[in-house]
């Protein structure tokens, strides 16, 4: 079995054998737009291909970028496309091509990658980790009564909300969208392609939606929330995209208000999120889907851990194994005013971690002390999993909206 990179000319072939893979079959909308796998990147996927020619396997990446705490933006590749035909699977396709896509990756100098897992126990012998979580919250709309506030304004002052169609407001959406992620810690960039194609899920991709966009005092759009109205006087938000908590609240306060609605689901919805606390009545609010969501996978321990900012001064000895990779190694982590060194280190370590669970409390979204209580990791003294928890705590929760 050869395990190649694909051209543009492959682009049949690749999209061909990953539906195979799952049992589907492609669309073929005018010109390849609005389908989910039209932002292909073909420079960055594989195909796996037996000695006689078949493709029995598929791996793909997109060039991301992906919010850390701190408010730092990196480059991140996000592995989409895996998969193997029925026939050919257990055989060990899938991890020669995981295999080798870490070493492509690394050879492009990339550090971190992440996906969206269809199956849970599929990559965390990979390497991978749940890092960001995401639930859905429905409301029904007769206990739908939102609380004035005691602590603070309830929604931006002189603020207004807009109706609009998704057809007529995509660069409106680009721009938002684009201004929150970038203070998301989570959060991956949605490249231009993206929008001009329609690729992915709405409010992506072109499906008729309304838009609710909110817009400051000065009139600069600074949210939206993007939904349809269905059976049973349903009103689903695809996402809300909103640069604080107030413009949230003015959203979710204009979902709430609908007329001819029963109840309103919000998709997507980190957890933890203040909205329960805002209704009048508490159980209001259903929580359901509540799942993983972004998965990473750290490449570069120390590139990855000195990227990334932190708010809390100290050091932790970390003990990391790479089993999928055959790699271990001990490091000294130490930061001070918000920043990190990460050194090759000879002293027992504090914790000793597998990389798929360091990938899990990379992003904050993950405490240490609840994988040293599942005995994933292992704390070699008594303080070691609080002082990780203090490390490794962020201000304000991962959470990603993007599909791909």
């Amino acid at each position: 079995m050869e395990i190649r990179p694909t051209t543009d000319q492959d682009l049949d072939v690749f999209v061909d054998t990953l539906h195979a893979a799952f049992g589907l079959f492609p669309e073929n909308p005018a010109g390849g737009r609005g389908v989910w796998w039209s932002a292909l990147e073909m420079d960055r996927n594989l195909l796996a291909v037996t000695a006689d020619g078949r493709p029995v396997g598929t791996a793909g990446a997109y060039s991301f970028e992906l919010t850390l705490p701190g408010q730092v933006v990196v480059p991140a590749a996000g592995v989409s496309f895996v998969g193997v035909l029925p026939s050919h699977r257990r055989q060990g396709v899938l991890s020669a091509m995981m295999r080798h896509q870490l070493a492509e990756l690394r050879a492009r100098g990339e550090f971190l990658s992440v996906l969206l897992a269809s199956e849970a126990p599929i990559y965390g012998r990979f390497g991978y980790g749940p890092a960001t979580y995401t639930q859905r919250l429905t409301v029904q709309r007769h206990r739908a009564a939102l609380t004035p506030p005691r602590a603070r304004p309830a929604d931006p002052a002189n603020g207004s909300v807009e109706v609009l169609r998704r057809a007529g407001c995509g660069e409106i959406l680009e721009q938002v969208y684009d201004r929150y992620r970038r203070a998301q810690p989570g959060a991956l960039s949605r490249p231009r392609r993206w929008w001009e194609l329609g690729a992915g899920q709405p409010p992506v991709a072109s499906a008729p939606r309304y838009v609710a966009v909110h817009r400051d005092a000065d009139g600069v759009p600074d949210g939206y929330a993007s939904y349809s109205l269905g059976e049973q006087s349903t009103l689903t938000v695809d996402e809300t995209v909103a640069v604080d908590d107030a413009v949230f609240t003015a959203l979710a306060r204009f979902v709430l208000g609908h007329d001819l609605v029963k109840k309103a689901v919000f998709k997507h919805v980190p957890p933890g999120h203040p909205l329960r606390w805002q209704l009048a009545d508490y159980r209001g609010a259903e929580v359901s889907d509540d799942t993983d969501w972004l998965w990473v996978r750290l490449l570069d321990v120390p590139r990855a851990l000195t990227a990334r900012g932190w708010s809390t001064d100290g050091d932790l000895v970390l003990g990391v194994d790479d089993p999928f990779l055959g790699e271990h190694s001990r490091y000294l982590l130490t930061v001070r005013d918000g920043k990190a060194s990460c050194v090759p280190a000879d002293r027992e370590p504090d914790l000793s971690l597998d990389v798929r669970d360091l990938g899990s409390v990379y992003l904050g979204g993950t405490a240490p002390s609840t994988l040293v209580r599942a005995g994933h990791i292992r704390a070699h003294r008594p303080d070691a999993a609080a002082r990780a928890d203090a490390l490794f705590r962020t201000e304000r929760p991962p959470h990603c909206l993007h599909w791909f």
